[in-house]
């Protein structure tokens, strides 16, 4: 019997090219330092080996590339490093979803309504539906009542983000929380 392997997913990081790796004839070198200067390839990687460093390209697109005398192992860190910061000031948008019907009774609404105000709190948008069963679709003003109703009771944590919509035999409106400054 063969056991089949998961391989994780990775994510595609662009290459970096070190020392022997960098195809260019001429680079414009960056130094401990701070200083450039503009130099062959194999110069800019004797160089580099002089500091005990390694020449990275930090700039393939540019003419000529740039590169910096750099230890590896460290630029791979602060890189991560800088990745991970950024990741933790976005903001996932979560959009959660309710669903009425138009003969829904008052402490069902009322019930749905406080968990509705719970998602606005929490940043959330809500998706809510109303949808129509049967011969209910004659009564699109009921579901269109409720709307009014909900925009309401709403109104100081959340606002539609647009005009109810009817598609097929739902009537749609997206409320999102109201941005407090």
């Amino acid at each position: 019997m063969d056991i089949i392997k998961k391989r994780k997913k990775r994510t595609y990081q662009p290459r970096l090219r070190v020392n022997n790796w960098i195809r260019a004839p001429k680079v414009r070198v960056v130094f401990p330092d701070g200083d450039a200067e503009v130099m062959k390839t194999e110069d800019a990687i004797a160089k580099a080996k002089e500091f005990g460093l390694d020449l990275i390209e930090i700039s393939p697109n540019t003419d000529p590339p740039v590169c910096k005398i750099l230890d590896m192992g460290k630029y791979k860190y602060e890189q991560e490093k800088k990745l991970k910061e950024s990741k933790k000031h976005q903001k996932n948008i979560v959009v959660k979803e309710m669903r009425f019907r138009p003969k829904t009774q008052e402490h069902d609404y009322q019930t749905k309504l406080g968990h509705i105000k719970k998602f606005l709190a929490n940043k959330d948008k809500v998706k809510v539906n109303i949808f129509f069963k049967g011969r209910e679709i004659t009564h699109q003003d009921l579901g269109m009542a409720m709307v009014e109703k909900l925009k309401e009771d709403l109104a100081e944590l959340g606002q539609p983000e647009y005009m109810p919509k009817l598609e097929g035999r739902n009537i749609t409106v997206v409320f999102a929380p109201v941005s407090q400054k």
